[in-house]
C-alpha cells in the first residue's frame, strides 16, 4: 500500500525499523533524563548507578529496572512528577476502591501528542474530517472519554461528547445527528443494540454508522465480529492504559490482524511473566512498556501484566511499528481453579460461538465443603425451543466444549435476557466467593 493518503503522517507510520530504532533510543536517553528529575527515579537510579549513556542500544533498556503499579501508589501523589508543578494542566487517576489510586499527569505538549495519536489511529481506520463522531464513553477521571475527544476533534470531525450511558438518548444522537463513527466500550455495544430492537429500529438500516471503536475492557474476536453484525459496522480494536496517556498506545488498522504499536512513543517488551526475560515473537507474555515523548510524567519499563504477544512478520497495510495480538488478559485477572490456570476471556471465546447465547456472562466461584467450584450464567438472546430437552442439549454441548478449553467442568446456567447486572462502566465478569483460608 504506497497510497499516501492512507496515513495520518507517512513518514512516521512508515519508518524503516533501523530509523525507528534510532528514535527510539534517542527519545529513551532523552526520557531517563526527564525522569531523573522526579523525587523517585532520581533515587532509584542513584542507586543503580544508571545514566542517559547507560542506553547505547535499544536493547540496553533491560539494563533498567521495572517500575509497577505499587510504585505509583506508594508515591502517591506526586512523587514520579518530572517537572515543575507549574507545568502541568490535567491530572488523571484509577479509582482508587482500595488504597491510593494511581495519579498520571500531562503537561500541554503531552496531551498534543496523545491528541496526535488518537487522531492517527482514527484516521488509519478511515474515518476523515467529513465523519460525525459520537464519544459514548465516560468522560472526568477515566481517559477513555476526553481521549478520544481530544483525538476527534484534531482530526476535525464534528464530536458530539454523549458519555456513557442512556441508551435511548445515544440512539436519538446517532439518528439526528448523523453518526457515523461510535467509541463505546463492548458490553455497552451490546447493550446498546438491545434498545435498537426494544425501540423497533434497525441500527443497518437506521443510521448512518459504518465504524466502531472498541476496548476498555478484554473482549474476544468473536464478540467483536457479532457486534459488527449486529451493526453492520467494522468495529476495530483499541489499546490503551492510563499509566501511558489513555487510549491510542496500540490501534488496529483496516487489516484488523493486530493493533500498531506507536513505537515513536512508546518501546514494548513482551517477557516471560516468571523470569522476565524477553520472548520470541509470536510467543505470548506480559507486556512491559516505556513512554518516550512524555515530560510531565514518563514511566520506564512499566509492568503492564496484560498478556500479548507480537504478531511476527510485516503488515500488508505499510506501517512500520509492530503489531500486538489480541490481549488474552492480564496476569492479575487469572484465575486459578482445581489447580489450573483460566481467564475470562477463554470462557467468553467459547460462549461467543453460540449464537444461542448472550455477549453478557457472569462467573461465579465458590466453596462447597472442601471444593472449590466454578458456575458460568449466561443470558440466553431467545428462547430456541420450549422444549426442556433442547435446552438441555444446548447446555451439555456448551459446557462441554467449555471443558476442553478450561479442562475443567463448570455448571453452566441459563438465565432470561437482561436479568444479570448491567453496567455502564467495564463489565464485571467474575465473583469470587470462594473461601479464604
Amino acid at each position: 500500500m504506497n497510497n499516501q493518503e492512507e496515513y495520518y503522517q507517512p513518514e512516521i507510520e512508515t519508518m524503516p525499523r533501523k530509523e525507528l530504532e534510532q528514535l527510539q533510543v534517542q527519545r529513551l536517553k532523552k526520557t531517563i533524563e526527564i525522569a531523573m528529575q522526579s523525587p523517585f527515579y532520581a533515587k532509584l537510579y542513584k542507586e543503580k548507578g544508571i545514566t542517559p549513556n547507560t542506553i547505547k542500544t535499544i536493547n540496553d533498556i533491560s539494563k533498567l529496572p521495572f517500575t509497577t503499579k505499587e510504585d505509583l501508589r506508594n508515591n502517591y501523589p506526586f512523587g514520579l512528577v518530572a517537572t515543575d508543578m507549574k507545568n502541568l494542566v490535567r491530572l488523571h487517576s484509577s479509582s482508587g476502591t482500595t488504597g491510593n489510586p494511581t495519579v498520571i499527569v500531562h503537561t500541554q505538549k503531552d496531551l498534543d501528542n496523545w491528541a496526535n495519536r488518537i487522531a492517527r489511529c482514527m484516521y488509519m481506520v478511515g474515518v476523515r474530517n467529513t465523519d460525525v463522531f459520537q464519544n459514548s464513553s465516560g468522560y472526568g477521571m477515566f481517559t477513555g472519554g476526553l481521549g478520544f475527544q481530544y483525538g476527534a476533534e484534531r482530526l476535525g470531525c464534528l464530536t458530539v461528547p454523549a458519555a456513557a450511558g442512556n441508551s435511548l438518548r445515544q440512539i436519538k444522537f446517532i439518528r439526528d445527528f448523523g453518526t457515523t463513527a461510535l467509541h463505546a466500550i463492548p458490553s455497552y455495544m451490546s447493550r446498546l443494540y438491545e434498545v435498537f430492537v426494544e425501540q423497533g429500529l434497525d441500527p443497518q438500516k437506521d443510521t448512518k454508522l459504518r465504524t466502531l471503536f472498541i476496548g476498555a475492557e478484554p473482549h474476544s474476536d468473536e464478540q467483536r465480529k457479532r457486534i459488527e453484525e449486529k451493526f453492520g459496522a467494522k468495529a476495530y480494536n483499541s489499546f490503551g492504559m492510563s499509566e501511558m496517556s489513555g487510549p491510542g498506545v496500540a490501534f488496529e488498522c483496516k487489516q484488523q490482524n493486530g493493533m500498531h504499536v506507536w513505537e515513536d512513543s512508546f518501546i514494548v517488551e513482551i517477557l516471560n511473566p516468571e523470569t522476565l526475560q524477553p520472548v520470541p515473537d509470536g510467543e505470548y507474555g506480559e507486556m512491559v512498556i516505556t513512554s518516550i515523548d512524555r515530560d510531565g510524567m514518563p514511566l520506564i519499563r512499566y509492568r503492564s501484566r496484560d498478556l500479548t504477544r507480537v504478531i511476527p512478520g510485516e503488515c500488508p497495510c505499510g506501517r512500520t511499528h509492530k503489531r500486538l495480538d489480541r490481549f488474552r488478559g492480564r496476569t492479575d485477572d487469572m484465575l486459578i481453579l482445581k489447580g489450573v490456570n483460566i481467564f475470562p476471556m477463554q470462557i467468553e471465546k467459547i460462549l461467543m460461538n453460540y449464537t444461542q447465547l448472550s455477549s453478557d456472562f457472569l462467573i461465579t466461584l465458590f466453596t462447597t465443603g472442601e471444593n472449590d467450584e466454578m458456575t458460568i450464567e449466561v443470558e440466553i438472546n431467545e428462547l430456541i425451543s420450549d422444549r426442556y430437552e433442547d435446552l438441555e442439549k444446548l447446555n451439555k454441548a456448551v459446557t462441554r466444549a467449555l471443558k476442553d478449553e478450561i479442562l475443567i467442568t463448570p455448571k453452566v446456567k441459563f438465565v432470561e435476557k437482561g436479568s444479570l447486572p448491567r453496567s455502564d462502566g467495564k463489565a464485571v465478569r467474575v465473583k469470587d466467593l470462594r473461601q479464604k483460608f
